[in-house]
């Protein structure tokens, strides 16, 4: 009985990874001018789709007191802003190309997307 046991929950653990890894779809929120995010163990939302070439204001919101997220770094975009705890910090974002490009907190812990249609 016992090793029946273990191999079930062996098989529900297999399919949850699976699932958790490679089938959770991020729900991508729509910026057209200004979009707020929320930094609060992680980022939320995490995948924002904003415009190609016109200006978006990414306003970001951190309320987590963790030291990881006191930075966010937008390495494409060369900018790299400092996230005062309680306050909001505003990125402008101008995009000349289109894809799908991360942002990451000052240890490359926590990841966001913007994506550029």
């Amino acid at each position: 009985m016992n090793k029946i046991s273990v191999a079930v929950g062996g098989v529900f653990l297999i399919i949850l990874t699976f699932w958790y890894f490679f089938m959770k779809k991020e729900q991508t929120v729509e910026a057209d001018e200004s979009i707020d995010i929320l930094v609060e163990g992680g980022y939320k939302p995490s995948a924002i789709s904003i415009p190609f070439g016109k200006t978006t204001k990414i306003n970001f919101i951190r309320k987590d007191p963790s030291s990881c997220l006191e930075d966010v770094i937008l390495s494409d975009f060369k900018i790299k802003k400092s996230l005062p705890l309680n306050e909001t910090t505003t990125v402008e974002i101008t995009p000349d190309k289109k894809g799908t490009f991360d942002f990451v907190c000052g240890m490359g812990m926590f990841h966001g997307k913007l994506i550029v249609k």
